[in-house]
């Protein structure tokens, strides 16, 4: 059953230059249980997705089109009441960055407190410690690390912290954005092993972000790589890795170091990626892709995926690209 269903999914900013297409018909989704990777460069939209599939988007963002069902709800719909019980307690975010969000005067349990109180008003505050106290057993942290403050944390601790800070509300999806983000690799790894066993052992949903297509190998069961605003392939993240069609997705795999097989030398993903100011929707990769065909070159072809194979979706213009 899927738990969340995005549908032909618009959404842009509004700037002086111009209006900012940053989500173009994106189209996913989630069954219950189940973990979903979006992957691509930094500004391919990404975060844009994340912030929308909670209303969170900047000032000058809005949703132009399309539907976000969650739970039986559109999300896009909803208004400001009704987003907040949704929210946390329905779908929950790590923040990129966000160990470094914490109040630096206010302790750890403190925070989580609150968040808490907000949701279930009538819970005594001897329930919220033991919810708290709960929360940190699950993500491999003592309890003592209630009554501490954000500076007396290493990084890794903090991000454990918000990950307990993300399921204190008992949410059904949670959506992980960079969450490793400027941490060592070791201790990246043990935040993705946290992250997994959270899964497993509460059984919820997550999509997870990354500009790190090897974390989205490690992380999810089906994956959707985005360019420039749109999502350009999507399926099972075994049968792509196996099988990519797209040029980028190619790009993406032949710039990433692996540790098994012969040496090989990296590729690095030459030119920029397009400016997203008033846009068609002609395809937006045939500035890089290494074998245009004269329908990219003429942008006379619109980006749209179309089915490869089963559980596998390609962006149409890259099917008649060599």
């Amino acid at each position: 059953m899927n738990i969340l269903e995005v549908k032909n999914l618009n959404m842009s900013y509004e700037t002086l230059e111009g209006s900012v297409a940053a989500v173009k018909d994106v189209t996913f989704s989630l069954k219950e249980g189940e973990s979903f990777g979006i992957v691509g460069e930094s500004g391919c939209g990404k975060t844009s997705v994340a912030m929308s599939l909670l209303q969170l988007q900047a000032d000058n963002g809005k949703i132009t089109s399309g539907e976000i069902i969650f739970d039986g709800k559109d999300i896009v719909t909803l208004n400001e009441k009704e987003l907040r019980d949704v929210r946390w307690s329905g779908i929950s975010i790590v923040f990129q960055g966000a160990m470094n969000s914490w109040n630096p005067v206010v302790k750890i349990g403190e925070q989580i407190r609150e968040a808490i109180r907000e949701h279930y008003p009538d819970k005594t505050k001897e329930e919220n410690t033991d919810k708290i106290d709960e929360l940190f057993n699950i993500v491999g942290l003592d309890s003592s690390i209630a009554d501490r403050y954000p500076h007396e944390l290493s990084g890794g601790m903090k991000q454990r912290a918000v990950i307990a800070l993300a399921l204190s509300c008992d949410p059904k999806l949670i959506i992980a954005d960079e969450p490793t983000t400027a941490l060592d690799v070791v201790i990246q790894d043990q935040i993705l092993n946290e992250i997994r066993k959270v899964q497993n052992i509460l059984g919820l949903s997550l999509i997870y972000i990354s500009h790190d297509i090897a974390v989205i190998a490690e992380m999810t069961d089906n994956m959707a790589v985005m360019y420039a605003g749109s999502i350009v392939e999507m399926g099972n993240t075994k049968n792509v890795f196996a099988n990519p069609q797209h040029a980028y997705t190619k790009m993406l795999l032949e710039s990433t170091p692996s540790i098994i097989g012969p040496k090989k030398k990296l590729r690095s993903l030459d030119g920029e990626p397009p400016s997203l100011i008033n846009n068609d929707n002609c395809c937006l990769f045939s500035y890089r892709c290494p074998s245009p065909t004269d329908m990219c070159k003429n942008r006379s072809i619109e980006m749209k995926l179309i089915k490869f194979d089963d559980n596998h979706y390609v962006d149409q213009c890259c099917m008649d690209c060599g």
